[in-house]
């Protein structure tokens, strides 16, 4: 089975994405699997209004749940009270 036959197009998953501009900046983003509209046959994650190619560059989860659990495993908890907006 490969990876894009996981999801099914109007499935809600969740992404822990980085932003682009700080590499050490990650969070939990939810997005939609949805099938590539210049590619039919791939599906795709709609992200801030763009569609990206579902691959396994990606860690998609079906929860958020198991996303949150993984970016804690990855990045560790948050120091919310650091946090000034």
């Amino acid at each position: 089975m490969g990876y894009n036959e996981l999801f099914l197009p109007g499935q809600i998953v969740y992404v822990i994405i980085r932003n682009p501009h700080s590499q050490s900046v990650a969070n939990v983003q939810q997005a939609a699997v949805v099938h590539h509209p210049e590619n039919p046959n791939q599906m795709a994650l709609f992200l801030y209004e763009t569609y990206y190619p579902l691959t396994e560059e990606f860690a998609v989860y079906a929860s958020m749940d198991a996303a949150e659990a993984a970016y804690q495993d990855a990045f560790g908890l948050a120091e919310i009270e650091d946090f000034y907006g």
